[in-house]
């Protein structure tokens, strides 16, 4: 019969804490990448909630191309979602549990304003894709450190999403001339 590879400290381990993924990472590596994954998430989903709130109460003349817009960046935030919280998983930590969970833990603010322009919550939107942007480079930095290349490589292509959303709030709030451009 064939030996088991799992170490005696690590089945001990594993029998304390059953949440615990095995994974050929080290425990501090897996302690690391989730907590910065969980603040990403926390952050993905106000950011998400928020879209969607602007979305909801959007009015003016642009009404149908900002509302068409926020929805479809709240349907790529909300798809942001599982993958980040599956990965924690994977690497062997635990994740949110709860809204309250991810009340303490987001870095974008709430707007509960009762009316925001427009142009406002285009601008708001943009400056926290862009901070969002800055935040997944820290977390890639944290993955690449432990050599975590699976979620390295999810957090290059959510940059890149998070990129255009900021790009497409950018200039859907830029003034044309009176040609229109």
């Amino acid at each position: 019969m064939k030996k088991s590879s799992a170490t005696k400290e690590e089945m001990e381990r594993l029998q304390e804490s059953p949440l615990i993924t095995p994974s050929d990472l080290e425990a501090t590596a897996a302690k690391d990448i989730a907590g910065a994954m969980n603040a990403i998430l926390s952050d993905v989903f106000a950011l998400y909630l928020k879209t969607k709130n602007f979305h909801w109460h959007m009015s003016g003349p642009h009404f149908r191309d900002y509302h068409l817009l926020l929805d479809e960046q709240g349907d790529q935030l909300f798809a942001m979602t599982d993958p980040i919280a599956e990965r924690v998983r994977k690497v062997g930590g635990t994740t949110l549990r709860s809204i309250g969970h991810i009340a303490r833990m987001q870095r974008v603010s709430d707007n509960d304003a009762e009316y925001v322009e427009p142009e406002d919550m285009l601008s708001e939107l943009r400056e926290d894709n862009k901070t969002l942007a800055a935040r997944l480079r820290e977390a890639h930095g944290v993955c690449e450190d432990h050599n975590d290349i699976a979620t390295t490589s999810l957090i290059e292509v959510w940059i890149d999403e998070t990129e255009r959303r900021t790009w497409f709030l950018f200039e859907a709030s830029r003034h044309g001339d009176s040609s229109g451009h």
